[in-house]
């Protein structure tokens, strides 16, 4: 379900036509472009885009699988999830599920992202702290078969998941 040709996108540069050009300038790197300076910071700091939710479901679902039957993983795990919850506090973080639960073909915890400056903060430290674990963070909208695919993005070893659970 993640072939991109399956569905439509909007232009990315809706609501930024019949604009002047960009300028060619090189900055001083040698390889970026000099950017004209901005009205304004973009939106996108302080509330997720739409379609994505901005209420207390959660902007983003993060999954941190492991295989309960590996002891050095579980033990992972568990330090893991107690390091999230003593760091990340305002993030809601659930119990670890050690079996297969949902469309989650292993054992795994989930952690949910109320901002961007939260998503900010934590998916770099994830990215660092993982250990051997793997992740799937995928946006919350309405459409949870293409959340969890097409919009996906995945750290470490992508997991095959039950997409047949969301209907539609």
């Amino acid at each position: 379900m993640s072939d991109p040709s399956l569905y439509t996108f909007p232009s990315p540069l809706e609501g930024y036509r019949d604009l002047p050009p960009l300028p060619n300038e090189i900055s001083d790197d040698g390889k970026s472009y000099i950017n004209p300076p901005a009205e304004k910071p973009s939106e996108a700091y302080e509330k997720f885009v739409a379609p994505i939710a901005n209420d207390r479901r959660g902007g983003f679902d993060v999954h941190i699988y492991f295989y309960q039957t590996k002891p050095d993983q579980v033990t992972f795990v568990k330090e893991l999830w107690e390091r999230i919850r003593r760091e990340f506090p305002e993030l809601r973080i659930y119990k670890i599920f050690d079996r297969p639960v949902g469309p989650h073909p292993v054992g795994m915890f989930e952690v949910n992202i109320f901002t961007p400056a939260q998503f900010g903060a934590f998916i770099p430290w994830l990215v660092i702290n993982r250990g051997p674990l793997s992740a799937l963070i995928h946006p919350n909208t309405n459409d949870h078969r293409r959340d969890h695919s097409q919009r996906a993005t995945w750290m470490g070893e992508r997991f095959p998941l039950d997409l047949g659970l969301f209907k539609g």
